[in-house]
């Protein structure tokens, strides 16, 4: 047991056939709606709510675009509503609506939903990851098949993926989401657990985690 470091108001739109999906991966993507003034707000405060919401669908897309590929049935969750026409192809992505107080709650009910379908092995990402591609998730999942869970440190302490292949509610609860201490408070409660860390990587919150990546630089010229 233990810790592997790493090498270096829609109910849901059910569109998705199960049946045709060999694998018994899932993945569950956690988004927000990209509406003006609700999204990125930490980057807003420097780059302007304008800025901050196309720097976010950019996101949006690169997520889109990389997910689409991972050998996993996948499910886009909501924050706020279902939306049936936009990025996210319903031959692809299966859409629902995330339900909970908090974070954790809203995570929880997913992977406890994704298990009681039959899914084998469940991991959850965001939507605001440059650092990623299909490659880093397919990893992650071939992982599962030896490990209890898997995950993807994020620098601000946080992760910006994490997988297991068993419910464990107590993963989900009391935690200060959002903070530096997610991933240390996550990891005391996975001690006696077969745990896989990845790389860490940088999600994108703030103006000082974009700066000095050309691909934002577009939505920088006004500032």
């Amino acid at each position: 047991m233990g810790i592997i470091l790493p090498q270096e108001k829609n109910k849901e739109v059910a569109t998705v056939n199960y049946h045709n999906v060999a694998s018994k991966n899932l993945l569950l993507i956690f988004t927000r709606n990209p509406e003006l003034g609700k999204c990125k707000t930490r980057l807003a405060a420097t780059v302007g709510d304008e800025n901050a919401l196309e720097i976010y669908k950019f996101l949006l897309n690169h997520t889109a675009k990389l997910t689409a590929g991972v050998n996993a049935a996948k499910q886009v969750w909501y924050s706020e509503e279902i939306w049936k026409e936009d990025i996210w192809d319903h031959s692809i992505f299966d859409k629902r609506l995330q339900n909970g107080s908090d974070l954790g709650i809203r995570m929880g009910n997913a992977f406890q939903e994704g298990f009681t379908k039959g899914f084998e092995r469940i991991i959850v990402v965001g939507s605001d990851m440059y650092d990623l591609n299909t490659q880093d998730l397919n990893k992650a999942f071939e992982a599962l098949k030896t490990k209890d869970v898997v995950i993807g440190p994020a620098e601000d302490g946080g992760y910006y993926f994490l997988g297991m292949k068993k419910f464990n509610p107590s993963i989900f609860q009391n935690k200060a989401w959002g903070t530096e201490t997610v991933l240390a408070d996550t990891l005391s409660e996975l001690k006696d657990e077969n745990v896989q860390l990845f790389e860490t990587r940088n999600d994108i919150d703030l103006f000082e985690d974009i700066k000095d990546i050309k691909a934002f630089h577009p939505y920088l010229k006004q500032l």
